[in-house]
């Protein structure tokens, strides 16, 4: 290893990521596209390409200066610095790199804290200048770090940090890897207090920041074809004896992988924290000056359980992106569990509804879903995990949680049981059933199974007129009982799995009509008319304590299954159809019965 450059590159992999070309003496043209730089608006502003959009390096205060609101950033802790704990030298001391490094970036060291204004929302920001020994977390950086959460604490506000970094400072030993502890734990206290934190990656982030505060954000994004990972490719190409795959080490790469939210171009950084720092610190709560009742959709008797099947089956039928997307003014869709992919077949995010923020989780089967790319809304484990982790995102910031539940069951693979599909089933309905938040689940097609069920423990259970709601589909049903799924449609019926005859079971709180036809003739017409029902049920349930609704929600499926008024009912409905039927067919077998004489009544055997 010749010098510090030589191990910076080692760590990044990327030469031309190195601190030369990060000084931003401009380039005469793009590494990527060869595109000519001069005279671009783009690259003048954002350091973006105009035709490939590749991101150059940033410095912090430019960074600083493109996020914040123009002259409300105040800088804290500016004039730490560091010193010479190891006494290290290689060819250059450690000091007179420090002051080399002062000298071209005008630092005291490689993060730049402070508060500022976005949008109006104070915020505190932290932001890592890779230019100042390729970003390497010393104990100073790690210091101002914990400093800035701490300072978020204290005044109660969110904190976002843009990370580009190698790693830990090896000049200063063990001091500086004990940093990652440091700012982990800081990060952590700043979670239990509940106040938002928004993690940017820029490339490059790897080593020792990754691993520890720039990872733990409660969204984290990334710019294009930033360079993240643990160890950057060259090291893996060191150490292991092999390269890392083509395209690995790539943000993109990351979102696939469900390990960050998603992507954004710089130029959309802003807005994008915009909208977070308005949902996820929203003062606003619905309330209503009086109560409206509700209409619920009547039952038509003349429909026969397989049309409603059919209808909820309807290939143009809304589904749950259909809905979020006209119900919403804003949504902010999260990617991925953190833990080993996003899955299509569930989208999940932060939204406005009608003032309000919420969250918004949804079985999402697509329309001609001709690449299989959603599944048809059948989950995998990654799915449900990531719905959980958006849940417990609500309930941090006390955010209402609202379901869309659509889907003929859970993916039955082999893949998925092996990565714990059982499992994320059951703790998905567990954590539903104590999520400290208000919770409203809408069965808005197809309701199938426990893949369904694990959206659906909620305080308040909604369904549209011509969804199902099944603990089997038809067809599985008639295959085991008749050993012939071409007879789902005769056993449709018995499977009582209309919306009307889970009300009547108990199962669902209330009907909500559809336009004539059903959803898919008049989806905005739905829409509307879900809307209204979800905003009333809403408003009702943030007039009730949280501990009253936790109480109240697990009596509600405690209760489900006993013998009841709700049974009973059942019951005697179907005892009057049984009679209404046999009166059709055979008459009033009443009339048809030997009459007793008087003298019979009275000395008969009785």
């Amino acid at each position: 290893m010749k010098n510090l450059t030589d191990l910076l590159t080692l760590i990044v992999g990327h030469r031309r990521d190195s601190s030369e070309e990060l000084e931003l003496a401009a380039p005469l043209s793009c590494p990527e596209c060869s595109t000519d730089l001069k005279g671009s608006e783009l690259y003048a502003r954002y350091r973006v390409c105009p035709k490939c959009h590749y991101h150059f390096g940033l410095p912090a205060r430019e960074r600083i200066d493109l996020l914040a609101d123009p002259g409300t950033f105040r800088e804290v802790n500016g004039s730490l610095s560091s010193v010479d704990p190891l006494r290290f030298s290689d060819k250059v001391t450690y000091p007179k790199r420090i002051q080399e490094a002062q000298r071209k970036t005008g630092l005291a060291d490689a993060v730049v804290t402070g508060i500022c204004k976005i949008d109006g929302h104070p915020t505190v920001l932290a932001a890592l200048d890779f230019r100042f020994l390729g970003g390497s977390m010393g104990s100073v950086v790690g210091e101002k770090i914990a400093l800035a959460f701490e300072l978020a604490i204290k005044r109660k506000l969110p904190i976002i940090t843009a990370a580009t970094s190698g790693g830990a400072r090896m000049q200063e030993g063990m001091l500086s890897l004990v940093q990652m502890a440091k700012t982990a734990a800081a990060a952590q206290r700043l979670h239990d207090a509940k106040l938002p934190y928004i993690s940017i990656l820029a490339n490059p982030t790897t080593g020792g920041v990754y691993s520890s505060f720039a990872n733990l954000g409660d969204v984290i994004l990334a710019e294009p074809r930033a360079l993240i990972r643990f160890a950057g490719p060259r090291v893996v190409e060191q150490t292991m004896g092999k390269q890392a795959a083509e395209g690995s080490h790539v943000a993109e790469a990351l979102v696939d992988w469900g390990l960050i939210d998603m992507v954004v171009d710089r130029t959309k950084q802003r807005d994008l924290l915009a909208t977070l720092l308005h949902l996820l610190r929203s003062p606003f709560k619905l309330t209503s000056d009086k109560k409206v009742d509700k209409y619920e959709a009547p039952e038509k008797a003349h429909e026969s359980a397989w049309e409603t099947v059919r209808l909820a089956r309807h290939e143009m039928r809304p589904t749950a992106l259909d809905y979020i997307r006209r119900m919403t003014s804003a949504f902010v869709e999260l990617h991925g569990d953190r833990l080993y992919s996003d899955d299509p077949a569930v989208v999940a995010g932060v939204a406005d509804l009608s003032g309000q923020a919420v969250a918004i989780i949804g079985q999402e089967r697509g329309h001609g879903d001709t690449d299989g790319r959603r599944n048809n809304g059948r989950a995998h484990p990654d799915g449900y995990r990531k719905a959980q982790r958006v849940m417990k995102l609500a309930a941090k910031f006390g955010l209402p949680v609202i379901t869309f539940i659509d889907t003929p069951g859970a993916f039955p693979g082999e893949e998925a049981e092996r990565r714990g599909l059982g499992l994320s089933l059951a703790t998905s309905l567990a954590l539903m059933s104590t999520l400290p938040t208000r919770i409203i689940s809408v069965v808005i097609g197809e309701g199938g199974s426990g893949g369904a069920l694990a959206l659906g423990v909620a305080d308040r259970v909604l369904m549209l007129e011509h969804a199902i709601y099944s603990v089997i589909a038809p067809e599985g049903a008639a295959a085991i009982i008749y050993r012939d799924a071409g007879k789902a449609q005769d056993i449709a019926s018995s499977l009582k799995i209309t919306a009307h005859d889970c009300r009547l079971l108990g199962v669902v709180d209330a009907v909500v009509p559809e336009p004539e036809g059903g959803a898919h003739l008049a989806p905005d017409q739905a829409a509307w008319q879900l809307k209204n029902f979800l905003l009333r049920e809403l408003i009702e349930l943030q007039g009730q304590s949280l501990d009253k609704l936790l109480k109240t929600r697990y009596e509600k499926f405690r209760r489900m299954g006993e013998y009841s008024s709700v049974f009973r009912t059942a019951i005697v409905r179907d005892v009057t159809q049984l009679q209404e039927y046999l009166v059709r067919r055979f008459g009033d077998l009443r009339d048809k019965l030997p009459r007793k004489t008087s003298e019979e009544g009275e000395h008969g055997d009785g």
